[in-house]
This record gives structure tokens, C-alpha cells and sequence, in this order.
């Protein structure tokens, strides 16, 4: 197999590695509290998917200009098992 430029990987110097992890530390601090409060929205959440799906079987999706399209029953969305997960 060909050596490659993209499989050589150069040695971090010791102070870029110290900035890499405490960037890395921050990062994840981040997350978790965006992920915190993304499941305190939880129960939020479900009532606006409830609504929005009423909603568009009810008065329908707006397709094009003031054109809309009722959504039957059976062509909306089943709700998956288990919590939302939501992808940042």
C-alpha cells in the first residue's frame, strides 16, 4: 500500500497540545449545558410537535403562494420510541 501525505500526522508541540485540550475541556462544558437545557425543553417540545401536526391536518401546509394542502392522517408522522435527540 502507498505511503500517503494525508496519513502522516506530525507530532503536537507541548504547547499547542495544553491549548487543544483546553479548548476540547471548554467545548464539552458547552455542549452539556446546551444539551441541559435542551431536555428541560422536552416537554415543550411535545406539545409544539402536537400542536404543529394538528395544525397542518387540520388547515393545512402552505405550498405555494396562498395555496395550501391538507396533511391526511395517515401521511403524518409516527413519533419515534424514546426522548428526542436534538443534533447540534
Amino acid at each position: 500500500m502507498a505511503k500517503r501525505v494525508q496519513d502522516l500526522k506530525p507530532a503536537r508541540k507541548a504547547d499547542a497540545q495544553a491549548w487543544f485540550k483546553e479548548n476540547v475541556a471548554e467545548q464539552k462544558k458547552r455542549y452539556a449545558a446546551i444539551v441541559k437545557e435542551m431536555d428541560e425543553l422536552e416537554n415543550d417540545r411535545e406539545k409544539w410537535y402536537a400542536e404543529f401536526l394538528r395544525i397542518v391536518s387540520t388547515r393545512g401546509w402552505n405550498v405555494n403562494g396562498d395555496q395550501r394542502v391538507v396533511v391526511p392522517a395517515s401521511k403524518l408522522p409516527k413519533k419515534p420510541k424514546g426522548r428526542s435527540k436534538v443534533v447540534f
